[in-house]
């Protein structure tokens, strides 16, 4: 049969299957061949260098669990359920994030979720009706270390959250995950209006009339200047410095001392060093501030 076939439509087939051939080919067939055709498109400006690392983040994502980008314990800025709405603001203002834990006595106790736009109407004055934190929280979304990160991501866009709390094989809370802690694996650093350098920063902002947030990078001598005390600068050269030798030990979140009479609180911190601090005076006129 094959005989019957005309040359012209031989050569047309094999024409053909030459090109197939020669497209898949090409083809990678692992990730590093995949890796390698991407750098090739950016040699080429097919496609631009933000592109290639783009690209590259998502690929590299796949490969990591929840535990390769969470934010550990001892740096999660939780609110406890009993505090009141000067306590929550304070924090929240201190913070700056959008979304807070709501624990019970400690980190492994969970409660909800607070976002900081259902504590508005309620601060400042703004409301006689009585505060509940526990009506105004949401439910609490709970991941193992161990879950994947691209199906997290996947997880946030369907079912519209933005945190969840992480936990290990135990139950125990080990830290917490955002949707912008899975953004930045893939575009890199993701900064917003509050991301700005130490350096021009306020070091000191007014809360209330005796309560104020500090920075623990503050030097004492700003401390001094700012609220009139005599804190020696001759030991600790820092506002956290002077605290941390207060109380003996790097203190977690939530934890309080009294020195000379003024009550530090420990808003922040990492598992090296404080980083943000509420100073309540007691209940005397305070000297004012530098803006």
């Amino acid at each position: 049969m094959s005989d019957d076939i005309p040359p012209s439509t031989n050569a047309s087939k094999k024409g053909w299957l030459v090109k197939v051939s020669q497209l898949f080919q090409g083809e990678p067939q692992n990730r590093e061949d995949l890796v390698d055709v991407i750098h090739d498109a950016e040699l080429r400006e097919v496609i631009s260098e933000d592109t290639r690392e783009m690209i590259k983040g998502v690929l590299e994502v796949s490969d990591l669990r929840v535990r390769d980008i969470m934010i550990p314990r001892a740096q999660i800025v939780a609110l406890q359920i009993d505090n009141t709405v000067e306590e929550l603001l304070s924090t929240v203002i201190g913070s700056a994030h959008s979304r807070f834990p709501v624990v019970n006595e400690d980190k492994d106790h969970i409660e909800g979720i607070l976002l900081a736009k259902d504590l508005l109407q309620y601060g400042f004055k703004n409301s006689e009706k009585p505060f509940e934190l526990g009506q105004v929280i949401r439910p609490a979304v709970v991941v193992p270390e161990s879950k994947r990160v691209d199906v997290l991501l996947k997880e946030f866009r369907s079912q519209r959250y933005h945190m969840a709390i992480v936990v290990d094989e135990y139950g125990g809370v080990s830290g917490l995950v955002t949707i912008e802690d899975i953004l930045e694996e893939i575009v890199g650093d993701i900064e917003d209006e509050f991301d700005h350098d130490s350096a021009e920063e306020t070091e000191i902002k007014q809360i209330s009339k005796q309560v104020f947030m500090v920075k623990a990078l503050t030097p004492v001598d700003d401390f001094n200047d700012a609220f009139a005390t005599q804190f020696s600068d001759e030991e600790f050269d820092t506002v956290g410095g002077l605290v941390s030798h207060a109380f003996g030990h790097l203190p977690e979140r939530d934890e309080k001392v009294m020195i000379d009479g003024i009550e530090f609180t420990v808003v922040n911190a990492d598992t090296r060093r404080l980083i943000q601090l509420r100073v309540k005076f007691p209940d005397k006129t305070v000297s004012e501030t530098t803006s």
